[in-house]
């Protein structure tokens, strides 16, 4: 049986909490993360953060240690944020940022336009999208997008992928033949 969940969530000096019956609210220097916890009671002692279970069920004792992680997750993402990088990889296949969006020339007739919501910012460097945010889930939400908007091609490797993504790659038509 794990014990991760019993372990308290350390705040920052510059991160504040907030309890109220099943709401969480954390707000750090990159703005405010608030979420819902109702199969577990939140305290905040001090500078620290613990999750006790409400009852002894099976949910309850299951959502123990998912919920230590939301939390510290959130207070990760109010401080320093989440970050995904992106490579953009193929004969054509570049990406621009228009305002707030990301538009992608990836072999469609079209560009493929990712708008970035309100807490998501995308960056450029040569050919790697960064998506950055406080919400953990939100980035890698808005990172699933762009990849799929040309996932990568297991014979070519064209395509976009996470920047320490390994994409396996296949043999081609002609490398299995045998005379």
């Amino acid at each position: 049986m794990g014990r991760f969940g019993k372990l308290p969530v350390e705040l920052p000096q510059d991160v504040k909490a907030e309890t109220s019956d099943r709401t969480l609210s954390v707000t750090g220097p990159k703005g405010n993360l608030t979420r819902d916890f109702p199969k577990v009671t939140v305290t905040l002692e001090g500078t620290s953060l613990t999750v006790a279970q409400k009852g002894n069920s099976k949910a309850a004792r299951a959502e123990q240690g998912s919920t230590r992680a939301h939390i510290a997750n959130m207070v990760r993402g109010v401080s320093e944020g989440w970050k995904k990088k992106l490579e953009v990889s193929g004969p054509g296949y570049r990406a621009e940022i228009k305002g707030r969006d990301l538009s992608l020339l990836v072999g469609y007739s079209h560009p493929v336009v990712i708008p970035a919501p309100e807490s998501i910012s995308f960056s450029l460097e040569k050919n790697i999208v960064t998506v950055e945010g406080k919400d953990k889930d939100e980035v890698g939400h808005i990172s699933a997008l762009v990849r799929s908007a040309r996932r990568p091609n297991p014979y070519t490797g064209f395509g976009i992928r996470y920047v320490d993504e390994t994409v396996r790659r296949k043999v081609g038509k002609q490398a299995g033949k045998t005379e």
